[in-house]
C-alpha cells in the first residue's frame, strides 16, 4: 500500500490471488476510486478475479464502499452524503469490458470508440447539480442506468426482503426463464393499450350525452363571446369603482387643492408671483439671477395649469351612483368569468379555444371511437397471446426453479427443505375492461400471474408462504442460491453480497463460503462479512478500519497478506483481544 499523507491516498493493489483462477470475465469492476464520500475521505482500490472478501469492525465504513457502487451504477445521489467540510464528493469505477459484452455494444451504438476499458464518474455536489461522466463524456443517469443493467448485482439487507414481495419472486421466475424481453414486450403493449382505453371511454362518455356536452359548450362560448373582454379592463373598472365610492372624498381633497394653489387669499400662485418680481428687481443688480426669476415665472404658469386640471377632475367624480351600479355590474361579470374559467382573463380566452376544438372534435367523434375500437382489438388479441405464451412459459420455469433452488438449497445445509413456487392468475372482476381481460384473467403489465414463494424448512411441515416462516438465515441462503443460479445463466458478470451471513454462523456459514467460493469460478463475488467461516475462502481480502486524526474520522482499506490475514481471521474469531490459541485456529482454518 502506498499512501500520501499530504492526501490521505489509500492505493490498493493485488499482486497475485491466493488462489490462482483463470477465469474470463467479459465485464469486470478492476478499480474504485472514494473522495469526500460520508466518512471517507481518499480511497482507491484494486480488485481482480475470484472472490474477495471484505472484513472489518461494524461502523468501519464497509456499506459506505457497498453504497459507493449502487450510485456509480445509477442509484439517486444526495448532498446529505458529501463528506463534512467538502463542497463534492467524487466517485469513479473503472471496468474491464470485451467486444463480446452487451455493455461495449451499447457504447458502440451511441456512437463512441469503445475501447477495452470502461470507466464511470460520478460528481456529487453540495447545490444538487450532480454529474455523471462515462469514458469522460458527460452523461445522464438514463443513461448511465441503461449501460450499467444486469452489469453487477449488489445483494443486501434489501435483497433479503426484496425476496418477500410477490413482484420480485416474478421478477426471478422471469430472470431464470430468460423471460424479459417478452415481458417487456407485454408491458410495452400494456402501456399502448392504456391511453387508448382512457381515451375511448371519453370520447363514449363524450358520444352518450353528446346533445347535453354541446349546448353546455355553445352556452359557455356564447357567454365568454357576449362578455366582450377587453385587456386590462378589470384594472381599470376596479380604480373607476374605488374613485366613484370615494367621491366625496375625493371632491373635498381637490377642492382644496384648488384654494391652496390659486383661489385663495395668499395662494401658492400669488406668493410665487411676488417672488418672481423680487427676483427680477434684484437681476437689474445681478443678471445670474434673471434665469431663477424666469424659472419661477414658468413655475407659477405650471401651478395655473395644475389648477386648471384638477377644476376639469372636479367636474367628473360627483357621485354617480347609477355608474357605480354599472361598473361593479360589469366587475361581476368580469370576475364570475375568470373563476369559471382558470382566474385570468388570459385561461378565459384559452377555454374558449378549448371549446372551439371540442365542437370541432365532436363532429368526427364516431369515426375516432371507430378508430380507437379497431387498434384495441388488435392490440387486445397481441396482448392475450404474448401473455397467455408467457404464463404457459411461467409455469414450466417455476417447476424447474423450483427444483434448483431445492438443490442449491441442500449444498447450504438446509436439507430437506422443500420449496415450491405458486403461480396464480389474478381473476377479472366486472369493473375490468375487456380489452385488458383474456379468459376471465385480468392482464397487466406483467401478464396474467402473481406468484408466491412456498417454503417448507422442516421435514414434515405444510409449504407456507415464505414471507410468513423463513428466518433471516434462511432468507440469506435462499437469496444465495438464487443467485447462484441466476448467475449461471450469464446475466450478470460481478456479484456483490452484503450480509450474506445475516443470522448464519459455524458450519452454515462454512456451507454459504463454499458457495460463494464456487461461484467465484464463473463470476467475480465481492462480499462482506463478519464471519471468518466465509472469510477463509477469499482469493483476496481486505480489512477496511476507521481511525480518528486530527479530530476526523477516516476510513482506509488495506490489503491482507498471509500473516495479515491470518491475524484478521483470529480477530473475527476471537474478537479485539487475539491470542495464540486463537492465532493456531485463524491459521488452521485458512489452510483446511
Amino acid at each position: 500500500m502506498n499512501k500520501n499523507p499530504a492526501q490521505s491516498w489509500y492505493i490498493i493493489y493485488f499482486q497475485v490471488p491466493y488462489n490462482c483462477l483463470c477465469v474470463f470475465h467479459i465485464c469486470m469492476l478492476k478499480q474504485l476510486s472514494i473522495k469526500n464520500f460520508t466518512i471517507i475521505e481518499n480511497l482507491h482500490i484494486c480488485f481482480s478475479d475470484g472472490l474477495t472478501i471484505l472484513s472489518g469492525e461494524t461502523g468501519a465504513g464497509k456499506s459506505i464502499i457497498i453504497n459507493a457502487v449502487n450510485l456509480l451504477l445509477g442509484s439517486r445521489a444526495s448532498a446529505k452524503l458529501i463528506r463534512t467540510g467538502a463542497e463534492t464528493a467524487e466517485l469513479e469505477a473503472l471496468f474491464k469490458i470485451t467486444p463480446e459484452s452487451r455493455v461495449f455494444k451499447i457504447l458502440e451504438e451511441q456512437g463512441g470508440k469503445p475501447s477495452e476499458e470502461l470507466l464511470i464518474r460520478r460528481i456529487i455536489s453540495r447545490g444538487d447539480r450532480h454529474r455523471i461522466y462515462i469514458n469522460g463524456h458527460f452523461a445522464t443517469i438514463q443513461m448511465l442506468s441503461r449501460l450499467t443493467e444486469n452489469m453487477t448485482s449488489i445483494s443486501g439487507q434489501h435483497a433479503h426482503q426484496g425476496l418477500l414481495k410477490e413482484d420480485f419472486q416474478l421478477m426471478v421466475i422471469d430472470q431464470f426463464g430468460s423471460l424479459i424481453s417478452v415481458r417487456s414486450k407485454n408491458s410495452r403493449l400494456f402501456h399502448e393499450i392504456v391511453p387508448l382505453i382512457q381515451k375511448l371511454r371519453k370520447l363514449n362518455n363524450i358520444r352518450d350525452r353528446q346533445a347535453e356536452h354541446i349546448n353546455l359548450l355553445e352556452f359557455q362560448k356564447k357567454e365568454i363571446i357576449d362578455a366582450s373582454i377587453k385587456p386590462g379592463e378589470d384594472a381599470s373598472l376596479e380604480q373607476e369603482r374605488i374613485r366613484l365610492k370615494n367621491g366625496e372624498e375625493l371632491y373635498k381633497a381637490v377642492y382644496s387643492s384648488i384654494e391652496e394653489l390659486y383661489s385663495a387669499n395668499g395662494a401658492i400662485v400669488e406668493r410665487l408671483v411676488e417672488v418672481k418680481k423680487n427676483l427680477e428687481r434684484a437681476s437689474e443688480i445681478d443678471p445670474e439671477l434673471s434665469s431663477k426669476a424666469k424659472d419661477l415665472n414658468k413655475a407659477s404658469f405650471r401651478i395655473e395649469d395644475i389648477a386648471e386640471e384638477l377644476r376639469t377632475y372636479l367636474k367628473i367624480i360627483p357621485p354617480d351612483d347609477k355608474r357605480l351600479e354599472e361598473v361593479e355590474s360589469r366587475l361581476d361579470i368580469l370576475t364570475r368569468l375568470k373563476r369559471k374559467y382558470g382566474g385570468t382573463f388570459e385561461s378565459v380566452i384559452s377555454h374558449l379555444e378549448t371549446i372551439d376544438q371540442e365542437l370541432s372534435g365532436i363532429e368526427n367523434i364516431s369515426g375516432q371511437i371507430n378508430d380507437i375500437e379497431t387498434k384495441l382489438s388488435e392490440l387486445h388479441r397481441e396482448l392475450s397471446m404474448l401473455s397467455l405464451d408467457l404464463s404457459s412459459k411461467r409455469s414450466q420455469t417455476a417447476k424447474l426453479l423450483a427444483k434448483k433452488v431445492e438443490k442449491e438449497l441442500v449444498s447450504l445445509r438446509m436439507s430437506g427443505t422443500k420449496f415450491k413456487i405458486s403461480l396464480q392468475t389474478i381473476p377479472a372482476s366486472d369493473n375490468s375492461d375487456p380489452h385488458l381481460v383474456v379468459k376471465g384473467n385480468t392482464i397487466n403489465e406483467t401478464g396474467i400471474d402473481q406468484a408466491s414463494f412456498l417454503i417448507a424448512p422442516n421435514v414434515g411441515e405444510d409449504l407456507k408462504p415464505m414471507a410468513s416462516i423463513a428466518s433471516g438465515g434462511e432468507l440469506s441462503r435462499i437469496v444465495l442460491a438464487l443467485k447462484a443460479i441466476l448467475a449461471k445463466k450469464g446475466s450478470v458478470e460481478t456479484l456483490v453480497f452484503d450480509e450474506v451471513d445475516a443470522g448464519i454462523g459455524g458450519s452454515v456459514a462454512e456451507a454459504v463460503g463454499k458457495k460463494l467460493s464456487k461461484l467465484a469460478r464463473y463470476h467475480q463475488i465481492i462480499c462482506i462479512t463478519h464471519l471468518p467461516q466465509i472469510a477463509k475462502f477469499g482469493d483476496n481480502h481486505f480489512r477496511i478500519t476507521k481511525n480518528v486524526s486530527q479530530g476526523r474520522t477516516i476510513t482506509s482499506i488495506n490489503p491482507l497478506n498471509e500473516k495479515d490475514r491470518i491475524k484478521e481471521i483470529a480477530r473475527m474469531l476471537g474478537g479485539m483481544e487475539i491470542t495464540k490459541t486463537t492465532l493456531e485456529y485463524a491459521r488452521e482454518m485458512l489452510q483446511s
